[in-house]
């Protein structure tokens, strides 16, 4: 790895981060707060949240193994994507390297601050090559995104070939593993004291089932993390949130089962589509959705929408074409979606 001091933009280096009313007093307690021009009426919502999450960060290392030191929390997984180019790419200077097709934040991250974005065709069964990816890399390639569980094909990376680049390649390597919790696959985020450079995001918006709190984390080396609270806004997760995130992290079993439901319809909803006529191919999937090839995408999905059905149409994302990516529902749900595609045979 490159000294981070390399990696990081001269001008975030030398930033000097704002200092919030609340940091400011940080090991100190306190009873009466008339620093922050806050109303002193309206408790429970009148004072700023916790700029860095502390109580939440702590309650998060416990579950996923992980110190808080090298724990980020932000508004959704795109606020620590943004954050990613904000603090290692140089607008038309450094570029990165991401695998296609993928969760399509990264490259419009990288259009927002204009940063070149090369994308690295995954292979027929959607599977990285490190040998192809590295290939694209040159001394302005600041970042590699992978994603794994993979978006929109579900599998998981080859654990042989993700070790590759992160052996072989210099710069940072962010994985993010958003739908990891839907796999048997170990996570990367285990294994950041083997790799310094590697930056593993995750979210409560999938397996927790709170996808409306936006609640998003990146977790890596303490110095990463470090740069991350530096640039962030001072209060990007609001008070709501933390408060609905310690609640749930006291549900975890409540988690754990919703999982497992899902799993047990996936199986179902795989072997389903198999045997449905409209289907051409099913690809395997360690995440709560799946992709499948279908005769006629566009018509489909139209048909679809046109019943209150609504699915993901990735016909026009390369090697997806007729494509149609479907999430895991209830028992329910997914009965009516069957139901409605056997329909089109009669």
């Amino acid at each position: 790895m490159r000294q981070l001091h390399d990696l990081v933009r001269p001008n975030i280096w030398r930033l000097a981060p704002y200092s919030s009313a609340r940091s400011e007093y940080s090991g100190h307690e306190a009873h009466v707060f008339l620093d922050a021009n806050e109303n002193p009426y309206n408790t429970l919502l009148n004072r700023y949240p916790d700029p860095l999450q502390t109580e939440v960060k702590q309650r998060l290392s416990k579950y996923k193994q992980v110190p808080p030191e090298c724990i980020f929390l932000g508004n959704g997984s795109d606020e620590a994507i943004d954050l990613v180019y904000r603090i290692f790419c140089r607008p038309q200077v450094d570029n990165v390297v991401a695998i296609e097709p993928t969760y399509g934040m990264y490259k419009v991250c990288a259009d927002i601050n204009d940063v070149a974005y090369k994308p690295v065709l995954l292979d027929e069964h959607y599977q990285l090559n490190a040998d192809r990816l590295l290939a694209a890399c040159d001394k302005h390639t600041k970042v590699v995104w992978l994603c794994s569980p993979n978006n929109p094909s579900g599998n998981n990376l080859q654990v042989t070939e993700v070790e590759k680049v992160l052996s072989r390649f210099d710069g940072i390597i962010v994985i993010d593993e958003a739908y990891s919790d839907f796999s048997t696959v170990p996570t990367f985020r285990r294994r950041l004291a083997e790799f310094p450079n590697l930056i593993v995001l995750n979210t409560m918006s999938k397996a927790w089932g709170c996808a409306a709190i936006r609640l998003g984390m990146a977790f890596a080396d303490k110095e990463i993390i470090g740069l991350f609270n530096k640039v962030k806004y001072p209060y990007n997760v609001n008070q709501l949130t933390q408060r609905q995130a310690l609640e749930e992290l006291d549900n975890i079993e409540a988690v754990e089962k919703w999982v497992s439901l899902i799993l047990l319809e996936r199986k179902r909803m795989l072997q389903a589509f198999k045997e449905l006529p409209v289907c051409k191919e099913v690809f395997p999937t360690d995440a709560n959705f799946f992709l499948a090839r279908m005769t006629d995408a566009q018509g489909i999905y139209d048909y679809l929408v046109g019943k209150g059905i609504i699915v993901r149409n990735r016909t026009h994302i390369k090697l997806c074409n007729d494509c149609l990516r479907v999430t895991i529902g209830t028992k329910t749900e997914n009965a009516e979606l069957l139901s409605a595609l056997r329909e089109m045979q009669a």
